[in-house]
This record gives structure tokens, C-alpha cells and sequence, in this order.
């Protein structure tokens, strides 16, 4: 260990050797012989290591501060602005198959090239090695996390998002563990160069990530996405489910709370239904999911948000608004600075800011990339990363080591034309296959795939799954055998259109679906059985209006939103059956399911035409 001891600064070595731990000294060891570090920081639990490294993500350049007191502002390059799948690949022996669609390599040949761009890239640069925990510290649902990344922006992120753990591995001493690689390469004006190179390699063998020319926080913050393929394959192995899921919890009559799950794309609501006014927020991105004596219960895996900006404003978002406005430590990515040190960002329901400094650089209102094309103020994927305990919404069980006892599985994504507003499922098994296996969305910005294409999103977690499809889906179906009251899965749609392409339904009423759900699964309400399943009544959803938006809700809009378009579903379960053909092993249950449900809507058809009123169902 001479040569981790020699790079050390003062103090750093002395808290590895503190740890205790053979198998951790090991990887530090081949890690700092690899990358030939000039410094290596060690960073404990503790406030001052903390604040070094805040200090130094300031004095490198790598964030700068804002007027407002622990506000600051990164900026990734201009073209590493969201997670890159083309360079996102996992390491596989050649015996080890995923689905086709899954990016892969060769483990010996990635591994050769990863550590061949490793070799010697920290020469001139710090090294630090942070500690987290994935999930409340010290519960069954623990996964401690190494981290090692040459970016003070990155470990500041990770700082915020997650919990620190550097006392659970002096005292646990933990012999499995996640470990994360990350070097933002080549820099220039504090900014990756090498983006043309920048490569995102997954070992599920050995729980390791390689991430390197990138900064991009969905690339290089490790405990974030590539934590959650990490944890699907182990949670496959074990039982369990890694979801990427909201959880929040939803309040009912005499004060009680109900806990929800759900699952949505990146900007397709997600963050924005975990946030609704007067309900409380567990997590907005990633769950673990376990049972215990019949029950499902959930963690949410981090403690902050990493959230996408683009129009948070006071009117639809005052809890967010309200707290990314004031002091509070928070750093911005990839918005718009004014001259008087301010962020702004699309969509904040704000004056057009004249000029100022964004990701493109600096910049005014006749800004035009190289192509003519006018370049926007701020980034459409720009972010925001704060601590959930920042926000007056918070629930105090986030810190819970049990988790919150689940009462609900929500599964939404962008269908202009088949999806109800809310549909609940008639059971586990139709949930699972109807619903969440049978997600379409449209793309988003948030990856670089093409905006507006409809892609089969399964689960809300296709791009992050590091099993076969087929063994996902049938870890959930057993998942749910062993359950004695299962969670009722729900499906929400908020982006419903009419034949004139106008949105069926404004950003506010996803609330009213959301309380309905929490009156069904107490018992509370009644619904009308559908083809689809099942649907709210007509009175209940106007008292839910009146209640919660003071909106007058008519039965002439009821009709429009809930109204079946037999033809639109009956052609997207076609897509679905085409696309799943095409995959290996996936469960006959899976096909079964979604004959049932194309004979029930047939039925229907032949009974009440293409499109069927939902008062003529209840009849």
C-alpha cells in the first residue's frame, strides 16, 4: 500500500486504515496503480471533508457560485447533455446472453479498452474515494457504494443525493459492495473534451461501473442509474425488486397516510406527481422494493433529487419553486445565469433574460449554432440536485430502515391516443403484463435518442435492465405469489389527446387521480369495469374536482377522457405481441394475459363500436 500511502494527503490514509477492510485496500490499491493519481482525498462522513470538496468544485471551476447563498451552477459540455445508450454497454463473457436490443461488449475486449483510457489518467489530478449507501443505512435494504472520480462536482452531486457511509464501512465492513469508476477526462475551461470518447462500461460480475470523458451527472454520478443496473441483476438473484420508482406517500380521511409507487420516463411526469401539493414526497427516481410477512415495503434509494427544471415555475410547482429559490444548498446544471447571478431556465414562467452565460457559453438573444439554428437560454434537460430533507413536503419516514408499507403501483408514460387517465388493474398478474410490462412512451429529451419517437418502455426501466426482459417480467410475477394482499397496480396517462391533437387534461388533475387511487384502495369508492379494467365513476371524480381544484368537472369531459378507443388499444396490444415475438423466453403467462385482454376489448367492439362511453359500461 506504499503507493496509496504516498499519494494520500494528510490524514487521508489513516482513515483507510481505519476501515479494516482487506477487500476495500485491495481495490483502492489497483485502482490508484491504474490511474497513477498525483493527490488522493479521502473523504469521511465528516462536515469538513465535506466542505473541501465544495471548496474545491468552486476554486477548479467546476461549479460557480450564485447570488443566492449556497447556490451554485455547473456546466457540462455542450454536447454531454444527457445519458449517452450508444456508449452505454455492459461487459459479458461470452456465455452470459441479454436481450438483443441491450447495448453489449466482449468483457475481455471493454475491459482492455476501459482501462487502457484509465491508464495514467489521473497523473495531473486528484483522486477522491467517497463512501455511500444506497437505500436507509444499516436495514435489509442497504447496498454500501465506493466511489472514485477525479470531478468535485460529481462527488458534491453525490454528497446531496445519497447518504454517507463511511462510518457503516468502518463498522460494518462490508466484503460486497458497488463500486463506481469515474474520470471526467481531458478538460478544458473545467469542461470534458473527449466527449467523441466518453464510455459508460457495466460489470455485473463485479459490481463495478467505468464511466470516463463524460460529465453529464446521469453518466458519471454512479449511485444513480448505473447503480439502479447494478441492483436489478442483484435484486433478480435475491428476490427482490429494484424499480425505477417514485414513492410518496398520500393522504386520506382522519389523517392517514396511504404509500404509492410509480414508475414514468424521465420528464413525463414522474418527479412532478411524487411533488403534489399537501402530499408528502418519500423519493422521486429510484425504489427498492421487499416483502416481509405477506407485505411489500419500499426505500427510496436516495436522499435528494436530481431533477429535470424545465418548466418548474410558482404556478404548477410551488413546493419545488419555493424551495430551489431560497438559501439552500443546490446546485444548477446547465441553465442560464444573468448578470446579476441568477438562474433561470425554460419554462420558469419568467421574463426573457437579454443575455447571460449558459451551456452554450455566452450568450443573447440572436445566439445560432452552427447549423443557423437558434441555440435556447438554458439546456431543455437542464437539472437541479438538492436534498429531499430541504423540502417542506419531505416525509419522515425517508430515513426509515423497515421502508413504508406499499399500498399502490402506478405505471404512466406519453400515450396521446389509447391509455385512460387513470385504469386500474383487475390483479397482480394483468398489472404486471397489462400495465407495466405494456408501457409505451414517446421519447423525451432527457436521452439522445430521437424526441417524439413511440418506443415499448416496459416498467418504465427498459434502459436500465441488466437481465433478460423475460426474467424481469417473471421476477415480478413471483414476486407477487408470495404476497397475501398485493398492491393494486394502476396505469395514469396525463398526456391523452383528442383527434385535433389537444391535451385532454391539465397539469393539476393528475392530483385527482391520484386521490381516487388512494379512496380505491381503501375501500372507499366504487369504479366501472372496463375491457381495460377498472375506471373511475363520473360522481366521484366530480366531487374529487371540486374538492381539490375548485373546477367544475362535466360529464361531457368525463365522457371525452374516459371514453374507450377500442381500435388505438387493440392496435397497441398488437405492437406489443410484435415486439415481445420477438424477444427470447418471455413467460407464455405474458401472451396469455394479453390474448384475454384482446378477446374482452373484441367483445366490447362488436357490443358498443370503436369508441365506448364509459356510462354505457356502467349500464
Amino acid at each position: 500500500m506504499d503507493i496509496v500511502k504516498t499519494r494520500c494527503v494528510s490524514g487521508s490514509f489513516e482513515k483507510l486504515e481505519a476501515l479494516n477492510n482487506p477487500e476495500l485496500m485491495a481495490v483502492i490499491e489497483n485502482w490508484v496503480k491504474l490511474t497513477d493519481p498525483k493527490r488522493i482525498f479521502v473523504c469521511s462522513d465528516s462536515e469538513q471533508d465535506w466542505e473541501y470538496i465544495r471548496q474545491r468544485a468552486i476554486s477548479k471551476g467546476e461549479e460557480t457560485t450564485l447570488s443566492v447563498s449556497g447556490h451554485t451552477v455547473h456546466y457540462d459540455g455542450y454536447n454531454d447533455q444527457a445519458r449517452d445508450k450508444k456508449v452505454t454497454k455492459y461487459l459479458l463473457n461470452p456465455e452470459q446472453k441479454l436481450d438483443k436490443a441491450v447495448n453489449s461488449i466482449d468483457k475481455d475486449q471493454g475491459l482492455a479498452e476501459i482501462r487502457g483510457m484509465f491508464k495514467n489518467c489521473l497523473q495531473d489530478k486528484e483522486l477522491i474515494i467517497a463512501f455511500f449507501c444506497l437505500g436507509p443505512v444499516d436495514s435489509e435494504f442497504s447496498i454500501p457504494a465506493l466511489q472514485f472520480t477525479d470531478s468535485y462536482y460529481v462527488a458534491h452531486s453525490e454528497m446531496i443525493l445519497y447518504r454517507k457511509a463511511y462510518e457503516y464501512f468502518r463498522t460494518a465492513k462490508p466484503e460486497q459492495f458497488f463500486r463506481f469508476m469515474h474520470s471526467a477526462g481531458e478538460l478544458k475551461n473545467a469542461v470534458s473534451v473527449n466527449v467523441d470518447k466518453r464510455r459508460i462500461y457495466i460489470d455485473i460480475d463485479e459490481n463495478t461501473v467505468y464511466s470516463i470523458n463524460t460529465q453529464y451527472a446521469g453518466n458519471t454520478v454512479g449511485l444513480k442509474k448505473p447503480a439502479l443496473r447494478l441492483a436489478i441483476n442483484k435484486a433478480s438473484q435475491e428476490g427482490w425488486l429494484a424499480e425505477h420508482m417514485f414513492v410518496m406517500a398520500v393522504k386520506g380521511c382522519g389523517g392517514k397516510k396511504t404509500y404509492f409507487t410509480g414508475a414514468f420516463p424521465s420528464a413525463c411526469g414522474k418527479t412532478s406527481t411524487a411533488m403534489l401539493p399537501d402530499e408528502l414526497i418519500v423519493g422521486d427516481d429510484i425504489a427498492y422494493l421487499r416483502q416481509r410477512e405477506g407485505k411489500v415495503f419500499a426505500v427510496n434509494v436516495e436522499e435528494g433529487m436530481f431533477g429535470i427544471i424545465q418548466d418548474i415555475n410558482s404556478e404548477h410547482d410551488p413546493l419545488i419553486w419555493e424551495a430551489i429559490t431560497r438559501p439552500n444548498e443546490i446546485i444548477f446544471t446547465n441553465v442560464l445565469v444573468n448578470e446579476e447571478g441568477e438562474p433561470r431556465w425554460l419554462g420558469d414562467k419568467r421574463s426573457l433574460p437579454q443575455k447571460g452565460y449558459s451551456f452554450s457559453g455566452p450568450w443573447t438573444q440572436d445566439k445560432k449554432d452552427d447549423r443557423g439554428n437558434p441555440i435556447p437560454y438554458a439546456h431543455k434537460n437542464a437539472r437541479y440536485t438538492i436534498s429531499l430533507k430541504a423540502l417542506a413536503n419531505c416525509d419522515p419516514a425517508l430515513d426509515d430502515t423497515q421502508g413504508v408499507p406499499l399500498s399502490g403501483i402506478i405505471y404512466g408514460g406519453r400515450d396521446s391516443s389509447a391509455w385512460l387517465p387513470v385504469c386500474e388493474s383487475f390483479d397482480w398478474v394483468h398489472g404486471v403484463i397489462a400495465k407495466g410490462a405494456s408501457c409505451e412512451s414517446e421519447v423525451t429529451f432527457a436521452t439522445l435518442d430521437k424526441e417524439g419517437e413511440r418506443k415499448l418502455n416496459p416498467f418504465s426501466n427498459l434502459d436500465f435492465l441488466s437481465i433478460p426482459l423475460g426474467q424481469y417480467i417473471q421476477g415480478h410475477l413471483d414476486f407477487g405469489k408470495k404476497l397475501k394482499n398485493p398492491p393494486r397496480i394502476f396505469a395514469v396517462n396525463y398526456f391523452l389527446r383528442d383527434t385535433h391533437g389537444i391535451f385532454l387534461n391539465t397539469k393539476e388533475d393528475k392530483h385527482v387521480w391520484i386521490k381516487w387511487m388512494e379512496q380505491r384502495v381503501n375501500g372507499e369508492v366504487d369504479a366501472i369495469k372496463t375491457p381495460l379494467g377498472y375506471i373511475p365513476e363520473y360522481k366521484d371524480l366530480k366531487l374529487l374536482f371540486k374538492d381539490l381544484l375548485s373546477k367544475e368537472y362535466s360529464q361531457a369531459q368525463y365522457h371525452q377522457q374516459f371514453s374507450l378507443r377500442v381500435k388505438d388499444n387493440l392496435e397497441k396490444i398488437e405492437r406489443i405481441e410484435k415486439a415481445y415475438k420477438q424477444m427470447e423466453n418471455i413467460p407464455e403467462l405474458f401472451f396469455t394475459e394479453l390474448e384475454k385482454q384482446k378477446g374482452l376489448l373484441s367483445k366490447a367492439q362488436e357490443k358498443y363500436g370503436d369508441v365506448i362511453s364509459p356510462l354505457d359500461l356502467k349500464d
